[in-house]
């Protein structure tokens, strides 16, 4: 386990964090960060309670699934991660939820636009739906594929939850937080009746170019 220590450690914190903040319940979600210099990436065991989680419970797992060290049952999500982080160079971590509010989006299948600054910036121009897909198939795995080259950094599974990538696992925990404030606003602003305003697309363009510079800084790091 020595060599993964700090990777696992780091998954647990992770949790920990976001159980606190509410974004994480019993077993519900999954988590997992890239391991620098391999093709490889530690994940959450399957099922499996969280406050009671620690660095032996975590899986390490190479790109195509297979393990490498862990005794427990990866999350069967496992391949929806490795699929970010194979079409993903800039990510190197990932946050899968069940949370609220945009879980709400999930069940009504609308994406979320650019409504503020911070947004465009951090998750990028909208947050959209994946398509529906069974959890852990290569269904699922496809689905969110095709829609990893928008270069987004937040995507809403339908009838099913939400998932954050970043290049840190402290922006990751950032962007999941970020999406629930989006769409809690957007959610009350929609129950409103009234037009929903957007950010203008010249701002919204140039934090999305900004947001690019650093994937692509992160990326070229690997």
């Amino acid at each position: 386990m020595a060599p993964y220590i700090s990777y696992k450690q780091q998954i647990v914190n992770i949790c920990h964090q976001l159980v606190g903040k509410g974004f994480l319940a019993g077993t519900g979600g999954n988590v997992s960060v890239r391991i620098p210099g391999e093709k490889a990436f530690a994940v959450t065991p399957s099922n499996y309670d969280y406050m009671k989680m620690n660095p032996d419970d975590i899986c390490i797992l190479s790109l195509d699934a297979k393990v490498i060290e862990g005794d427990l049952k990866p999350s069967i999500e496992s391949s929806l991660h490795a699929a970010i982080y194979e079409t993903r160079a800039d990510a190197n971590a990932v946050i899968h939820t069940h949370q609220i509010y945009a879980s709400t989006f999930a069940l009504i299948n609308e994406p979320i636009p650019a409504l503020f600054d911070e947004q465009a910036r951090f998750l990028g121009r909208s947050v959209e739906i994946v398509s529906y897909a069974p959890s852990g198939t290569g269904f699922l795995k496809k689905n969110i594929v095709s829609k990893l080259r928008n270069h987004c950094n937040a995507y809403i599974l339908q009838n099913h939850g939400a998932v954050c990538l970043a290049d840190t696992a402290e922006r990751a925990i950032f962007n999941v937080q970020l999406l629930e404030k989006c769409a809690l606003t957007y959610l009350l602003a929609l129950c409103t009746d009234k037009k929903v305003s957007r950010i203008p697309l010249v701002v919204r363009e140039i934090a999305v170019s900004k947001l690019r510079k650093d994937q692509e800084k992160t990326a070229s790091l690997q």
